[in-house]
């Protein structure tokens, strides 16, 4: 049975040998964007030289040229077809940008209207005469959690159009002007920051809705609306009349923000004093473990005020971070308060894998998974095989894991058959030139939109939807394929490579955003393109985009590149880790109205138990299942929870979509119960793995007493 997804917009409530190449250049730090330039955050870009003579102004004050692509992402994007087949394109964003699809803030750059966003804690509406801001009120019912957006403070600036002009890897900023296109300001969002800050570029006077009233701090006044309290500090010579009016000169900074429950406006007045100019992150694996930094650098250099994801693991021992008083509610659980320059969430690493270990099966078992090894190899017709990126590509992820099975089983005719029939399908996707005599199996490059696309295209992708769920099926078939095979690599890596950085590039280039898909503050990717949303951006499926970092590493690791490869287990890890925090293993004490055992489709502004395809209990839990890959041991560590999620989701038994993943996710918590679930299949085995992946699969976890 294969997903018979709508269109992922239909919801929402509110190959030729080229000469040795070398191995890319080593992760760098993340570059702030401003139109027709980079603003540094941190440091500069290491590995690249700096190209362009456009330059503006940023945040920080400072500019610079727009970072180049490394070397051999040039060489590759010119050997590669260029065609124009975006169906999106940006209407809010500053020429010399890269317009920044998948993100927190991409509904601010797309569609007739920007959409609110969510920069946690607050959520925030710009509209082109000025922008809105609010504390979430967060409610539950039995099949959804929402926080949404909240307007509860009103900024009026008499503008005539707002675009995105700068983002970094946690912050975006947008730039008002008015009729005659003159610059009034700009307002920067921060993801973990409960400040907002309006810089004016010319004098001006704003009326704020409500009237914000003094305190006894200087430069520091408070409103209150519907329970939540709110503060604003004014700085570089802006004043706050008796009746509310802000009087800015140019230059001049008012920055607003939320106070946390158990605190007050007052303890965070000095943080928002200092405002926040840029962002970066850096990544680090180590050991068992991988950390994220967030960083936060402000105008004077002082602390800031940070609010980590909740339920993230927090850790304080590099002595720059303090707790802070008070707490802010979210859809994703209550968010602790912190103080300082950065904060390190640590998670544990989830191994990159392509094989099952099948070191104590039995011999019966090996008797049996063999007779069905070679069943299911004559069953995959690859010359009728799917023509689009993502059947196409689960098409080439199941028979590459079916490959790996007869070879460690010694099925030598299956394999022969398998890996020559896979190779020549990964022949026709990844040749450059291929879109230039084919309509489909190939991809080429658009310019306009900066990205990788796949013809024929699936599910949007020609609208940047879900591009590391469809390009991890194919760079996992590279990986395994070539693996030992330094001629395949080479064939293949110009178009791969271009795969893994339109999903994962370790720097912000002029060809492509940094991470376009994943969000390393959210702990995870968003999926929608353009998130024509009034509700933020989504991702439904969290095992996908696991996936996609488990392909990412291996075809990095026989590409050789060490630094590409730990930022790919950097980002699987932490995906998986969130996986379970917020969609499979989801604690939801703080939300008893909602009646169901995970969260199918999270959003920046609500989690719903839903899918795009179906209604079925069942389609809940199997989209947080598939490929269900040898790496997907992350979703195993509690038993009883994998038993309650599995009795909500196939009370009917196991002969339904995506039942074949379910019988494997029980084999992590009861594998002498999952054996005896392999009779109970669904008659159609999903297009993205086979019978004998599944009994492989199960019989791994142990013999039929269930040791």
């Amino acid at each position: 049975m294969t997903i018979n997804r709508n269109d992922r917009h239909s919801i929402s409530a509110t190959g030729t040998a080229r000469p040795a190449r070398t191995v890319r250049s080593a992760f760098v730090k993340p570059i702030l964007f401003v139109a027709g330039a980079a603003l540094v955050a941190g440091c500069t870009a290491t590995g690249g030289s700096e190209t362009g003579s456009t330059t503006a102004t940023g945040a920080g004050g400072s500019s610079t040229a727009a970072a180049a692509s490394p070397a051999d992402i040039t060489a590759d994007l010119a050997a590669m077809t260029k065609k124009d087949v975006a169906k999106i394109a940006p209407t809010r964003l500053a020429d010399g940008l890269v317009p920044p699809t998948n993100r927190w803030f991409t509904g601010l750059v797309f569609g007739d209207q920007p959409q609110p966003v969510f920069p946690m804690p607050l959520s925030a509406a710009l509209t082109d005469q000025g922008f809105a801001l609010g504390l979430p009120n967060v409610t539950a019912s039995e099949k959804t959690i929402m926080g949404g957006n909240n307007p509860q403070i009103q900024v009026p600036l008499g503008a005539a159009s707002m675009k995105v002009t700068a983002y970094d890897t946690l912050s975006v900023t947008s730039t008002y002007s008015d009729a005659g296109g003159k610059t009034l300001g700009s307002v920067i969002l921060v993801q973990g920051s409960p400040f907002v800050t309006y810089t004016a570029a010319a004098d001006q006077s704003i009326a704020l809705e409500p009237i914000f009233k003094s305190t006894s701090t200087a430069n520091t006044f408070t409103t209150t609306v519907d329970g939540h309290e709110y503060g604003l500090v004014v700085g570089n010579g802006a004043t706050v009349d008796d009746a509310g009016k802000v009087t800015l000169p140019a230059g001049s900074t008012m920055t607003l923000y939320g106070a946390p429950d158990g605190g007050t406006v007052e303890s965070l007045a000095a943080l928002a004093a200092d405002p926040v100019v840029s962002t970066s992150v850096d990544h680090a694996v180590n050991g068992d473990t991988v950390s994220t930094t967030l960083k936060y650098v402000t105008a004077n250099g002082g602390d800031t005020a940070i609010v980590p994801m909740a339920g993230q693991a927090v850790d304080g021992g590099d002595g720059d971070t303090s707790k802070g008083t008070g707490t802010y509610a979210s859809i994703y659980g209550t968010m602790d308060l912190y103080t300082g320059s950065s904060l390190t969430t640590t998670a544990p690493v989830t191994e990159p894998s392509s094989e099952l270990d099948l070191s104590e099966l039995s011999d019966e078992d090996k008797t049996a998974l063999i007779e069905q090894i070679k069943t299911d190899t004559a069953s995959i017709d690859f010359a009728a095989s799917a023509t689009d990126t993502y059947f196409g590509g689960k098409m080439l992820y199941r028979a590459a894991n079916l490959l790996t099975l007869a070879e460690q089983l010694g099925v030598t005719d299956a394999a022969t058959t398998l890996r020559t029939g896979i190779t020549g399908e990964l022949d026709k996707w990844l040749n450059p030139a291929g879109c230039q005599t084919a309509a489909t199996k190939c991809f080429v490059y658009d310019e306009n939109i900066k990205s990788m696309i796949g013809l024929e295209a699936s599910f949007g992708s020609d609208e940047l939807n879900d591009h590391h769920f469809h390009y991890g099926y194919i760079l996992y078939a590279a990986a395994v394929v070539a693996k030992g095979d330094a001629a395949l690599v080479e064939k293949w890596a110009p178009v791969a490579d271009l795969l893994a950085a339109d999903i994962a590039s370790a720097q912000a280039t002029a060809d492509f955003p940094q991470y376009r898909n994943f969000d390393p503050y959210s702990g995870h990717a968003w999926a929608s393109g353009s998130s024509p949303f009034a509700d933020g951006n989504n991702q439904e499926s969290s095992s996908e985009s696991v996936n996609a970092w488990n392909a990412l590493a291996l075809w990095e690791q026989v590409r050789g590149n060490t630094d590409l490869y730990n930022q790919a287990v950097w980002m699987m890890s932490v995906e998986a880790n969130s996986a379970k925090l917020y969609w499979t293993n989801t604690d939801l004490s703080e939300f008893p109205a909602f009646t169901h055992k995970i969260a199918a489709l999270n959003w920046g502004g609500k989690r719903d138990y839903a899918t795009w395809f179906s209604p079925e209990p069942g389609a809940m839990l199997g989209i947080q299942l598939i490929p269900m890959g040898s790496y997907s041991t992350y979703l195993a560590g509690d038993a009883d929870r994998i038993k309650a999620n599995l009795a909500e989701a196939a009370q009917g038994g196991y002969g339904v979509q995506f039942g074949e993943y379910m019988v494997q996710y029980l084999a992590l918590a009861d594998p002498a119960a999952a054996r005896s679930e392999l009779a109970n299949l669904p008659a159609e085995i999903d297009n993205g793995t086979t019978k004998s992946y599944v009994m492989a699969y199960v019989f791994s976890r142990g013999d039929a007493s269930g040791s």
